[in-house]
């Protein structure tokens, strides 16, 4: 897979805020029953509908490895797969039982049809709205037939686009730190039209309102491979 400037720039910038990062939103879903609701029930069609839960469930953009160690206390065989090296570095150090990768969502170093379940976390929201096709065929390549993806995103927010499209708003500081990174706000239509496309058929949809520090709705999105 060749580099681009936005990967090179996406994983600098974890690198650098990985620790702190960890320490600020390790705790995070104690406080967003919702967001563990999604989650419950993302691990619930799991074991239901790829394999009885035999089958493995990948965290994509896993970070420090939180959300991968929750879907593993919902009984799932989870794994993590982060852009970052410094991540992977966090998420070992704190949960060492766990398997986690240094990878990308774009070229995945997965065989195909072999994942009972895709989670990528907020892990898209750095990704460019024409890039975001090449991602979710990879999602695809690599579920099972019945495996299940779960998407959580900015579903509105600064800088969105006045036909509610899509918008992006640039950070040069997060998390104590200096970073570059575009994030994007990307309306539920058109996570579905674009997964179904790459022959995921949407299963349910929530957008909640923010929470906490958030400064607008939040997206989830359940999808299914035939």
């Amino acid at each position: 897979m060749t580099e681009t400037s936005n990967l090179s720039a996406v994983r600098a910038s974890y690198d650098r805020v990985a620790v702190d990062y960890a320490r600020l939103l390790g705790t995070e879903l104690s406080g967003k029953p919702l967001d563990r609701a999604v989650l419950a029930a993302f691990a619930e069609y799991v074991r239901a509908d790829a394999g009885g839960g035999g089958r493995a469930v990948a965290d994509l953009g896993c970070g420090p490895g939180r959300v991968t160690a929750h879907l593993d206390g919902l009984g799932v065989r989870a794994f993590g797969v982060d852009l970052s090296p410094a991540m992977v570095a966090v998420a070992r150090r704190t949960y060492p039982g766990l398997r986690f990768e240094v990878g990308s969502m774009l070229a995945l170093d997965v065989a195909d049809g072999v994942l009972g379940g895709v989670l990528a976390w907020y892990s898209t929201v750095h990704t460019p709205p024409a890039e975001l096709p090449a991602v979710f065929a990879e999602f695809e390549r690599v579920l099972a037939p019945g495996g299940h993806v779960l998407l959580a995103f900015k579903a509105g927010g600064p800088g969105a686009a006045p036909d509610g499209s899509w918008g992006m708003t640039r950070l040069e500081h997060a998390y104590g730190h200096p970073v570059d990174l575009d994030v994007y706000w990307t309306p539920p239509e058109l996570i579905a039209e674009r997964l179904a496309a790459a022959g995921l058929a949407e299963v349910a949809r929530l957008v909640r309102e923010p929470a906490g520090p958030e400064q607008a709705p939040q997206g989830f999105l359940l999808a299914r491979k035939a």
